[in-house]
């Protein structure tokens, strides 16, 4: 029998969610987060990650460990419809897909997720692989029905995509939008000015829209503390947090102040 997709239940349900980002891949990492018992799914951030196919296996097969939990894979833009089916294959849940520029390109990441049941109109083809127990369990229309229910998230973080944003949010099979304020700084000629008015009044543009077209606008950020302007707007599905970012701050904090005590002096770098 297929697993069930939590994150999908939340959503119909119009709960809110709550995720974590996880850039390494060893499965661990996986199970230290679902052992706390704080998250809605665990973010794979392929799309700034190395990692191997069997790594993908490995990654949702932790995720499986803990009832309720679920997993969403970030796909980059090159190689989004390989990446995406063997990320679903392996049984992740959601795919966030990156980079998209229009309306078309929305609709193409769509068909790579859906079956190729012409109802569905997809392209996605049935494999022998994890997330259907290598063609030992779950029929066929079982897992046509479970391609039907795999979370579709787009990043919003091109010019392209802010001017084409009332199509790419009208676009059947889109669940959730986030912005991406880093990427769209670059598209409009002012890189790393993500905190100016251009590309914050198009966060703010992008939520709206969203809430107004009943697609679920998703925010990430460092801490819960950040949220709160967003929770104000109507936001309710969140992604916080970092394990490379999080290692990296507990490293320099901590062992600075163990080596101003002990007098060793401040680190090199």
């Amino acid at each position: 029998m297929m697993r069930k997709n939590f994150f999908r239940e939340m959503l119909k349900s119009g709960k809110p969610t709550v995720g974590t980002h996880v850039i390494s891949p060893w499965p661990g990492i996986v199970e230290v987060i679902g052992h706390t018992g704080a998250f809605d799914y665990v973010e794979y951030v392929g799309e700034y990650s190395s990692f191997s196919l069997e790594q993908l296996d490995n990654f949702a097969r932790a995720v499986d460990l803990f009832p309720g939990l679920s997993s969403m894979m970030k796909v980059e833009e090159q190689t989004r419809g390989f990446i995406a089916n063997r990320a679903i294959d392996a049984g992740f849940q959601s795919v966030l897909f990156t980079d998209c520029r229009s309306a078309e390109d929305v609709r193409e990441c769509v068909r790579f997720v859906r079956s190729e049941l012409p109802e569905a109109g997809g392209v996605h083809g049935f494999g022998m692989r994890r997330g259907t127990g290598y063609g030992g369990y779950g029929t066929l229309a079982e897992w046509t029905k479970a391609m039907d229910e795999i979370v579709i998230a787009i990043m919003i973080e091109k010019k392209g995509a802010m001017e084409d944003l009332e199509d790419i949010l009208s676009v059947k099979g889109v669940d959730m939008a986030q912005f991406g304020p880093s990427d769209y700084s670059i598209s409009i000629g002012m890189p790393g000015q993500t905190g100016s008015e251009a590309v914050q009044g198009a966060h703010r543009k992008m939520i709206e829209l969203a809430l107004k077209k009943g697609i679920a606008p998703r925010v990430e950020t460092g801490t819960f503390e950040q949220a709160k302007p967003y929770v104000d707007m109507g936001v309710s599905h969140f992604c916080i947090g970092w394990d490379t970012m999080v290692l990296s701050q507990w490293c320099r904090q901590q062992g600075k102040a163990m080596r101003e005590m002990l007098g060793a002096g401040t680190p090199k770098s």
